[in-house]
């Protein structure tokens, strides 16, 4: 009997022998990032192993449930798999429990509300203009959309987080659960002010640590297990895991968390993300990572310097973490021009906001930089001095094809110093 069902044969040929178009598309994303410079705060490089875990079989199942309680048979090997990374995650953070199903760091931050808010309840977080993320309040997010938010912000003496505003909010609006983190934040967060404003009003601490957290596992920032409730993260950022989200916290917590995530918000979890997230947190528990997690804060601090010698401004003055946000209007240049400019050279960024920022979002009078993957590819403080130089020499000469085009030769001379995936690039 005849069939036009493809053999398994047929169907397991290679990407690029099945899908040319798709393989054609990788292969010049994986070329853009080889000779480029990447330097976007929330954006990492992989390792080939968790790469491979992403790309496992374990795509295959379907897996609703917590581990052993699941709603579907086979599960008993993907069982094992997701309490290895809950394991591991909490072996390298110091949590009582660890879920790590949540897609992405915006749902695992919708779980804590789903967890511990209704609808209408009063929360507080860092404005999304001086530094906070979406999810923390902003009035297109869910967070704002759905719940009552009070804003905290920084000082716009030093554009540091001002403590004594977190307090005198919360005591005036008792907020049933205050966040802590950010995304545009550079300076060390202090954990302990957010936590004894939520015991004075009887709140929930949540702190998100999506950017900080491999830095927090490295030892190279403060970690606050200790202080807060609940903490949630992504684990693409300074983690270097798989594009994809977790919440931790303490016991108590455990049963309310599980139930937000499923049947809460989610189906089936990504089981072979949850094997990535695994392979993720043997690597953050090697010595080689926190060596990786020092050199990162380093390079931001050099970066920082080098930037402000050619007479750029920083935010808050400095940096005590991976990333640092630049007001470009000492060299006359937007946040929108900046980032395309420096796009033509090769090297990514994103626009973002200052606090305060006389401009409209769109536009913005700064950009958002970070050292992660750099630094992945073996970078230190010598090569921060190049991109440095690069950056200023790009927004400075933003009109000058001919200066862009030898400072877009120098960044990729720079970058093939430090192979990164050239060995998949195959055409």
């Amino acid at each position: 009997m005849s069939t036009t069902t493809p053999s398994y044969e047929a169907r397991s040929r290679s990407l690029k022998q099945s899908d040319p178009e798709v393989f054609a598309l990788i292969q010049r994303e994986t070329e853009r990032q080889e000779y480029g410079l990447e330097m976007i705060p929330s954006e990492n490089f992989v390792s080939e192993a968790v790469l491979e875990a992403m790309g496992s079989t374990l795509t295959n199942k379907y897996a609703e449930g917590q581990p052993g309680k699941r709603y579907y048979g086979g599960c008993h090997v993907v069982d094992e798999v997701e309490n290895l990374a809950s394991a591991r995650v909490c072996e390298l953070f110091g949590a009582d429990f660890a879920n790590v199903q949540p897609h992405s760091g915006v749902q695992a931050n919708q779980a804590v509300f789903e967890a511990f808010l209704k609808p209408g309840d009063t929360f507080m977080g860092l404005r999304l203009d001086q530094g906070g993320h979406l999810s923390h309040g902003s009035p297109v997010n869910f967070s704002g959309m759905h719940y009552k938010v009070v804003g905290y912000g920084v000082k716009e003496a030093d554009g540091l987080i001002d403590y004594d505003q977190v307090r005198s909010l919360a005591r005036e609006h008792k907020p049933k659960l205050i966040i802590a983190g950010g995304s545009a934040y550079s300076r060390q967060i202090d954990w302990k002010p957010f936590r004894e404003a939520a015991d004075e009003v009887g709140a929930i601490f949540m702190a998100d640590i999506a950017h900080y957290a491999g830095l927090v596992a490295g030892g190279s920032y403060v970690s606050p297990v200790q202080f807060a409730d609940i903490v949630t993260t992504t684990t693409h950022k300074t983690l270097r895991g798989p594009r994809s989200g977790m919440v931790m916290g303490r016991e108590a917590h455990r049963k309310a968390i599980n139930k937000a995530v499923f049947p809460g918000l989610q189906g089936g979890p990504h089981m072979h993300t949850i094997a990535a997230k695994a392979v993720m947190a043997r690597e953050a528990l090697t010595p080689d990572f926190k060596t990786y997690a020092a050199q990162v804060v380093a390079n931001a601090r050099a970066l920082a310097e080098g930037l402000t010698k050619r007479g750029l401004k920083i935010v808050s003055g400095g940096t005590d973490s991976h990333l640092m946000l630049v007001d470009l209007r000492p060299v006359g240049v937007s946040g929108k021009i900046g980032e395309e400019v420096l796009d033509k050279v090769g090297i990514t960024v994103n626009k973002n906001t200052v606090p305060f920022d006389p401009q409209p979002p769109s536009v913005c009078s700064g950009i958002r930089l970070g050292t992660p993957a750099l630094t992945t590819r073996g970078m230190g403080v010598a090569e921060m001095a190049h991109v440095a130089e690069f950056i200023y020499e790009a927004l400075a000469n933003a009109q000058s094809e001919a200066k862009l085009k030898t400072v877009a030769d120098n960044v990729r001379e720079l970058s093939k110093k430090f192979p990164l995936y050239r060995h998949r690039l195959t055409r």
